[in-house]
């Protein structure tokens, strides 16, 4: 004779269709997963070699700076020899003026044209020296010139390495939540007809 309120139901196995599908679409979180971090490391990848090409600009940049102010002190030592030089014609003028004087009425002598060559020669010393420094002076603010547009490089790709790295962190975040949320779905769920744990159900139970 059968007594009545017999046990709790076996739980029905699971469909093998349904963990096909179950394991399908795991695999696809996976799939996802592995792309967005493929994507954070190439966006990585861009921001590192944006960094890198900073840091080779900087350092040109620096020796462009060095060269400019290496110009500038060599066109300042050029331009320091002129007062001496006129100093020195200063000093063939008064000559000039002395030996005109001494010998006024009569023909120029030679002593008076080799003064006023040496003139010539102190007057042409000063301007070559002009020159040298204005062109020392011209390439220095070329290369600065230069320096400024590679500033603009630098700032370029600054923006470029932050928005990369922006790109990379955003990337990275979406992998981590939907990481998160794959393995709370891969996690082994309870059964319908387990029975739940002892501090749940009051402890055991004694019979009467």
């Amino acid at each position: 004779m059968a007594t009545g309120g017999g046990g709790p139901a076996e739980p029905s196995p699971p469909s093998p269709w349904a963990a096909a599908r179950r394991s399908r679409f795991l695999g696809q979180q996976y799939g996802d997963i592995t792309k967005l971090r493929e994507l954070a490391a190439r966006h990585d990848r861009e921001a590192a070699r944006a960094q890198q090409r900073i840091s080779r600009l900087n350092t040109k940049i620096e020796k462009l700076r060095h060269q400019a102010t290496v110009l500038r002190e060599k066109g300042q030592r050029v331009l320091a020899d002129i007062p001496a030089i006129e100093q020195e014609m200063r000093q063939h003028e008064r000559d000039i003026a002395t030996a005109t004087a001494r010998h006024a009425g009569g023909g120029i002598t030679s002593d008076v044209t080799s003064l006023h060559y040496r003139m010539r020669k102190l007057q042409q010393k000063v301007v070559d020296r002009q020159h040298r420094a204005r062109a020392l002076e011209l390439r220095a603010a070329v290369k600065t010139q230069k320096t400024q547009e590679l500033k603009v490089k630098v700032d370029r790709y600054q923006e470029a390495a932050h928005l990369a790295e922006q790109e990379a962190a955003a990337y990275r975040q979406r992998a981590d939540r939907l990481q998160l949320v794959a393995e709370q779905d891969a996690a082994p769920a309870a059964p319908a007809g387990a029975p739940p744990p002892a501090s749940a159900a009051g402890g055991p139970v004694r019979p009467p």
